[in-house]
């Protein structure tokens, strides 16, 4: 279904992320990828990973280094000429921040959750905008907490709301380059990221409990349909928020 694609995926930080589910369906699919790590600490558990996908292009991004998002894409434009997909799927906040209420947020912890969770998807899109000759697929990972409350998410609903409305604007405004832009939205899902949330066993108990299966769903449900979002079957889509949460959202 994929074959001959190319795409980045950003993210995997262990064979828990769901970055990493989406990698091993994209591949499974037939794309060739490039994949990210985020530090020489996090290389030792993303390389070998990567390997296995036999990921063509392996790179360090933070991207919170300057620089180091426009030398992951100029690598890109040198070694493959031209990119079909990014998959984004990074998020921060400071944990004092994170921890407390959102009217307690500190500028800079509201800035830097910004920055790394929101900012660096348009970002990304921007650097993806002139390889993308052919049309292409940008996505990005939001949550449910960006349109109700949910406990203990705090300061990262008001991110991930941003970041929806990004993906909106940002599907109009590269609609007529035929490049598609989604946010995929899964239920809670117990990744290194998510630990960090409080209270985040609580969180899982309550999406079992209400979600119409009583389960939750699992990154490689989730890489399944980003897999599918990425090829042509989608065609007729972009600017949505894609729930991949086993119906939890419809349940009040």
């Amino acid at each position: 279904m994929l074959k001959g694609k190319r795409g980045l995926v950003v993210g995997i930080a262990n064979a828990d992320s769901i970055a990493y589910g989406c990698a091993v369906k994209l591949r499974a699919f037939g794309a060739d990828l490039a994949v990210t790590y985020l530090n020489e600490k996090a290389e030792k558990y993303v390389r070998p990973l990567a390997e296995q996908l036999q990921a063509e292009i392996i790179a360090p991004l933070d991207v919170q280094q300057p620089g180091q998002l426009e030398a992951l894409f100029e690598r890109i434009a040198r070694e493959w000429g031209r990119l079909d997909f990014v998959i984004h799927s990074i998020a921060f906040a400071p944990r004092e921040d994170l921890h407390g209420r959102v009217v307690d947020c500190s500028a800079e912890g509201f800035a830097q959750a910004m920055h790394v969770s929101c900012w660096s998807f348009l970002r990304m899109a921007k650097l993806a905008e002139p390889l993308m000759t052919q049309g292409g697929v940008l996505a990005t990972m939001s949550y449910y907490g960006a349109d109700k409350v949910v406990g203990n998410y705090n300061v990262m609903g008001p991110v991930k709301a941003a970041l929806e409305a990004c993906v909106r604007y940002a599907a109009n405004e590269l609609g007529d380059k035929g490049i598609r832009v989604f946010a995929v939205s899964p239920g809670p899902l117990k990744t290194r990221a998510a630990s960090g949330i409080a209270q985040f066993d609580e969180l899982v108990q309550m999406a079992m409990e209400r979600a119409p299966a009583h389960r939750l769903v699992d990154i490689a449900e989730v890489g399944r349909v980003v897999a599918f979002l990425v090829g042509g079957s989608s065609s007729g889509m972009t600017g949505d928020t894609i729930y991949v949460d086993a119906g939890l959202h419809n349940v009040a």
